[in-house]
């Protein structure tokens, strides 16, 4: 299935499918279909409408992997731009992303969610969203809902969803996504997988990362197939998930892939679960060959490794379908992106020479939201710097060879080490640290940091400190005491020496 050229808009992508035909399958709820699926939207969107939601007005939306986020996050975007966050940020962290995005709603559960209720801004409407014995999603507010917004519903050139990418010396960085840019990436995931109304997607990834929202989640609805939505990753109980839904794709993190694996070590997989799956795909961290070669040989069908970025609305490249080719360790061809390799200087270097990589194409934003500095140091002639460093070889095939940029990049998500440094430096006892990421078996990286010390703490009070201020995914595993913070002749502090420094040892406080 080809999204028509008029389908420019996240709502627009759901009128081309069969009403009748699921749209949204749970384990723990309802079937949707297309019809219902429109129907709610388009409700949810004007009950937004009548808060006085206007067209980029920004609804942040704090809600786990359930149909009702699927649909509270395309009426959301429909009727303003969707500001979707991790449910499990602590309350500083979330003052942070409101205060940000300048949230004027916040839609959560009735239950879960209270540290995002706690940072609410002042003049922030809080709404509740559940869904109703009918499998109806229903919003409860105490507003009176006497701001009707007539300004209609979202456009290609308006702000589908706002994201946040974090630099290293810097805060976060918001990520402005046009729905141009989204059906744009959407569109290059159907043609790269040939997705059809006969796909099933098993969703494994979370609703606020652009991975599961993209990929799993806009590309199969807006090929009319069916997204299955588990309540969480269960290694235990996947492949019986996989068979009652007969799936047929599933993208996922190579952590979540290991883990898959691990358990057909110990208990090997009936060969009738894996009967409806074409293909696995692979994104947002680095793939190893061993694993992708022991995949395909336990669950016999391709494995596809991709490479995508929250600034290209995901997908950039893939490993084709077969009979295409698969190259183990590299993360395939440009997927309806321009891909290039330019030296220090900007200028593109040819074929087989190794630099930074970098985009362009209708899915990459055009500017990061107000940070004109980072507009000024990310583009450069019309292109995009990934701040990955990775060499195109013969065929077209991207390798990523390593990372400019210093993120630490746990199981695909991306935690910028200043976030560490400053809970770090908020205890007394920590007079300077650094943080940066070491090498782990399952998750790729793990964040660790290094402190010089002002009085006495141990290593289990200081994780516990970052614990209390950071998402628990963010908090350091190992804490490192030096004498002194290695630093440039202009002060600027050494991440990558001292990350090298510790690889490997467990000399810890």
């Amino acid at each position: 299935m080809t999204i028509t050229a008029s389908a420019q808009s996240l709502l627009a992508l759901l009128e081309t499918s069969v009403a009748s035909h699921t749209a949204i399958q749970s384990p723990d709820g309802p079937a949707i279909t297309y019809g219902s699926l429109r129907s709610q939207v388009q409700r949810v969107a004007e009950d937004l409408k009548a808060l006085g939601v206007r067209r980029g007005d920004r609804v942040a939306l704090v809600t786990p992997n359930t149909p009702e986020a699927i649909i509270l996050f395309l009426a959301a975007a429909t009727a303003g731009t969707a500001a979707p966050l991790n449910p499990a940020y602590k309350s500083q962290e979330f003052a942070f992303y409101l205060e940000d995005t300048r949230a004027k709603v916040l839609i959560t559960p009735k239950d879960g969610a209270e540290a995002a209720v706690q940072a609410l801004p002042p003049g922030a409407i809080h709404v509740v969203a559940g869904m109703d014995a009918e499998g109806e999603v229903r919003l409860e507010t105490a507003a009176h809902r006497n701001g009707w917004s007539s300004d209609g519903f979202a456009e290609a050139e308006d702000v589908a969803l706002v994201l946040h990418t974090s630099g290293t010396t810097s805060r976060p960085k918001r990520v402005p996504l046009r729905h141009r840019n989204v059906m744009a990436s959407v569109g290059n995931i159907i043609r790269t997988y040939n997705l059809t109304p006969e796909d099933v997607s098993l969703c494994v990834m979370p609703l606020f990362h652009v991975h599961g929202l993209v990929a799993s989640t806009l590309a199969t609805l807006a090929s009319g197939g069916t997204v299955v939505l588990p309540s969480r990753f269960n290694p235990m109980g996947f492949w019986p998930v996989v068979q009652r839904y007969q799936a047929t794709w599933f993208t996922a993190v190579p952590a979540m892939h290991q883990a898959l694996v691990a358990r057909a070590r110990s208990n090997s997989v009936d060969p009738s679960l894996l009967g409806s799956l074409r293909f696995v795909r692979s994104c947002s961290s680095s793939l190893s060959a061993g694993l992708m070669h022991e995949m395909e040989a336990r669950f016999a069908v391709p494995v596809l490794e991709a490479y995508g970025m929250t600034e290209a609305a995901h997908q950039m490249a893939s490993n084709p379908l077969p009979p295409g080719r698969r190259v183990p360790g590299s993360v395939g061809m440009a997927t309806g992106v321009e891909i290039g390799i330019m030296d220090g200087e900007g200028n593109l270097l040819p074929e087989g020479l190794q630099g930074e990589v970098v985009i362009k194409g209708p899915n990459v934003i055009s500017a990061y939201e107000d940070n004109p500095a980072a507009n000024a140091s990310s583009f450069v002639n019309g292109w995009f710097r990934t701040g990955d460093e990775g060499v195109v070889g013969a065929g077209g095939y991207l390798s990523l060879v390593g990372r400019i940029k210093e993120l630490i990049n746990r199981s695909g998500e991306k935690i910028a080490p200043v976030e560490i440094d400053e809970a770090l430096l908020s205890h007394p006892a920590v007079a300077e640290a650094v943080a940066f990421g070491v090498p782990h078996p399952t998750h790729g990286e793990e964040p660790a940091a290094a402190v010089v010390l002002s009085g006495q703490v141990t290593e289990a009070e200081l994780i516990k400190h970052c614990r209390e201020r950071l998402a628990d995914f963010k908090a350091p595993r190992s804490i490192y005491v030096v004498p002194q913070i290695p630093r440039t002749a202009t002060g600027k502090v050494q991440r990558r020496a001292v990350a090298e420094a510790f690889a490997g040892k467990d000399r810890r406080i």
